[in-house]
C-alpha cells in the first residue's frame, strides 16, 4: 500500500489531506476502454484530461439526455459530473481499494439543450484516507468563445 501524502494547501487554498500517491494506471486512454459499454459510456460520457487535481470530461447533448421537455434530464447532469469525479478518485486509490459515492448535491443552473457540448471540470477538495470530496463545474460553450456555468456539484466519496 502506498505512504499517503501530508496535508497541504495549494495556491488556490484549497485543503489536501492525506491523498494516497497518484495512480498512474488511471488516465484519459484507460477510460476510454473502461467506460465503453457502461451507462456513462452510453451518454457519451468521455474524460479529455486527468492529473492528480484535476479531471475534464466532454458530453455533447443529443435526444437520448433529454426528458420529455426537451432539456437534459437531472439525472445525465448527475451521471455526467458523478463520472468526472469517479476516475478523479480513483487517481488516487490504495491498489485493492474500492470508493461509493456516499453524499453527492446538484445545482442545476441552466436548462441544457440539445446541441450543447458540455465541459465538466472537477477537483479534489479534500483527499483524506477514508473520504474524498470533489466539486465538478459543468460549462456550456458559448459563441463568443466563453462559457457559461450551467451545473455544479459536490460528492463525498468513501473510500471501501
Amino acid at each position: 500500500m502506498p505512504a499517503a501524502a501530508a496535508a497541504h494547501s495549494d495556491e488556490a487554498g484549497r485543503l489536501h489531506g492525506a491523498v494516497a500517491d497518484t495512480n498512474e494506471h488511471i488516465t484519459v486512454a484507460a477510460s476510454r476502454e473502461a467506460l465503453a459499454g457502461t451507462f456513462p459510456g452510453y451518454l457519451g460520457i468521455e474524460l479529455v484530461e486527468l492529473t492528480d487535481d484535476t479531471v475534464r470530461g466532454r458530453m455533447n447533448v443529443d435526444q437520448r439526455h433529454l426528458h420529455p421537455g426537451g432539456y437534459v434530464h437531472g439525472g445525465c447532469w448527475v451521471a455526467f459530473a458523478d463520472t468526472v469525479a469517479a476516475w478523479g478518485t480513483m487517481r488516487h486509490l490504495p491498489p485493492q481499494r474500492g470508493f461509493t459515492t456516499a453524499e453527492l448535491k446538484t445545482n442545476v443552473l441552466a436548462a441544457g439543450r440539445p446541441g450543447d457540448e458540455l465541459e465538466a471540470v472537477g477537483e479534489l477538495l479534500h483527499g483524506g484516507s477514508r473520504t474524498q470530496v470533489w466539486e465538478v463545474r459543468v460549462y456550456r460553450a458559448e459563441e463568443d468563445d466563453g462559457r457559461r456555468l450551467m451545473a455544479n456539484f459536490l460528492c463525498t466519496q468513501m473510500v471501501l
